[in-house]
């Protein structure tokens, strides 16, 4: 007489085995994008390191967006963020973060683009405002919206103290700062007044500020935006795709 469990009691047993292989198989996946990931992070980190020049116990954060296998498969990671504090990029030092869209894996091809942002507290703002000539960077104070630096102007002889609030922004590449607001006397008063009261001597400053960065930075780092952010301020560069294999955008820019 025939069994009638036996066929059900082999099919239990296969979708028994079923269920181990699909686990294993995940569990493989799992630990392989894990180990694939740690390469990628370790790997991006240990270039930034050497090509930036920074200390080897500096700490730099990596991450990748997304699962990293089938983008490893593909050849080209969808996004890359890195992020450090404490960067020097030529007269820029603070806090920085890249984010890089489409990167090679091979890394001797283009990105696809990105952006960078630096992060600058006020002692850092000083030091990079004074390399403009003429400008009291050490008066420099932050506060949103705008950057605030006390000066002097001579009426009859004699130096009335002037302060001036400049709002950040970008031109051309260069960092500039635009006269937004005045006081004198601790009485707030517009351009025309100052002008009214000061003359010809109120140019230096009404007039726009600019610094030129480029001939310090890799061709491939554009100058975008320059915004005041609680005590701090944020300038902002556009990344060209070609910075990761062209040498001519990793050499220096040129001013003027």
């Amino acid at each position: 007489m025939t069994d009638a469990t036996a066929p059900r009691r082999r099919t239990g047993r296969w979708i028994a085995v079923l269920v181990v292989v699909v686990v294993l198989l995940a569990g493989a996946i799992v630990a392989a994008e894990f180990i694939a990931r740690s390469v990628v992070t370790s790997t991006v980190r240990s270039l930034v390191v050497k090509n930036v020049g920074l200390p080897d116990d500096q700490n730099v954060d990596v991450s990748v967006a997304g699962l990293v296998l089938p983008q490893l498969l593909r050849g080209r990671l969808d996004e890359v963020a890195v992020s450090s504090n404490d960067v020097t990029l030529g007269p820029i030092t603070g806090d920085v973060r890249v984010d890089l869209r489409g990167v090679p894996v091979s890394g001797d091809a283009a990105a696809d683009g990105g952006v960078a942002s630096v992060r600058l507290d006020q002692d850092q703002l000083k030091a990079l405002l004074a390399e403009v000539p003429d400008l009291p960077a050490s008066t420099v104070t932050v506060a949103a919206p705008d950057v605030e630096l006390e000066t002097s102007l001579s009426l009859f002889g004699i130096a009335i103290p002037v302060g001036v609030g400049v709002t950040p922004g970008a031109a051309s590449g260069d960092l500039t700062l635009t006269p937004s607001s005045f006081q004198v006397g601790g009485n707030a008063i517009d351009a025309d007044t100052l002008r009214g009261q000061f003359g010809g001597v109120a140019d230096s400053v009404l007039k726009t500020t600019s610094l030129c960065i480029a001939d310090r930075l890799p061709k491939g780092l554009t100058l975008t935006s320059a915004t005041v952010q609680g005590q701090d301020l944020v300038a902002t560069f556009d990344v060209a795709g070609g910075i990761l294999n062209d040498p001519s955008l990793q050499s220096d820019g040129t001013c003027g």
